[in-house]
């Protein structure tokens, strides 16, 4: 029994060395200079949004190239997201065509006062805008394809609402929307009152902001109690 006591109490002295001397050598490390590290920072972009709007997604962070002492920079790696974002203006978008890297470093050093930033990383500094453009297109139901059951008619106006929609986004996306929007009625053999939203199946695309994406359809239906006369 007293074996077992004193192994135990040898591994738990051990172990207590290992913590101890781990301890003192993180410590020894965090003090040292010319560490250095790769952080993801955020970055807001400003510009005119009410007249441009960007063709591809804005990074929301760039990877920075820092370097310094452990202390700092471990405790920059856990606190980089509380940092305000850096702005980074963009006073003509139609002739931005890159992130200019040196002049962010600059912005982004301003926020790193404790540290040296090197340089800014990125597999890509691209960027594209164009003008936003609005437009309002007018929708229209289908009626010649509408699927009554035969004996069966359309007996009031066709309602639909709303009868215009407005896109917005880069000119040369809302070139892929029609000049008017038919719509078709899905149902099939219709014979009672008909009162629907319908979807417009019109193209999603990201950069583009549509105000409806469907429709509320609706009219009446009533059975012939004669035939519809043929004209000869």
């Amino acid at each position: 029994m007293s074996t077992n006591s004193s192994r135990k109490s040898k591994i738990k002295a051990y172990i207590g060395c290992l913590l101890a001397a781990s301890f003192f050598w993180l410590m020894t490390a965090l003090n040292k200079d010319n560490y250095s590290l790769r952080l993801d920072y955020p970055i807001h972009f400003n510009y005119n949004e009410g007249l441009y709007v960007p063709v591809q997604p804005l990074p929301r962070t760039v990877s920075v190239n820092v370097s310094g002492d452990g202390w700092n920079l471990l405790r920059k790696s856990w606190l980089t997201f509380a940092e305000r974002p850096v702005e980074y203006s963009i006073s003509n978008p139609l002739r931005a065509n890159a992130i200019n890297s040196t002049s962010l470093t600059a912005q982004i050093a301003e926020h790193f006062p404790d540290v040296k930033v090197n340089y800014v990383v990125s597999d890509t500094f691209e960027l594209g805008f164009e003008r936003k453009v609005t437009r309002i297109i007018p929708i229209r139901v289908d009626s010649v394809h509408i699927d009554l059951r035969p004996g069966f008619v359309i007996s009031s106006l066709i309602n639909l609402s709303p009868s215009l929609i407005s896109v917005e986004g880069p000119a040369s996306l809302l070139e892929q929307y029609p000049d008017t929007i038919l719509v078709r009625v899905p149902t099939r053999k219709i014979q009672n009152n008909y009162d629907e939203i319908v979807p417009l199946g019109l193209p999603n695309l990201r950069s583009v902001e549509v105000s409806h994406s469907s429709v509320f359809i609706s009219f009446e239906v009533a059975r012939l109690l004669r035939p519809i006369p043929t004209i000869q």
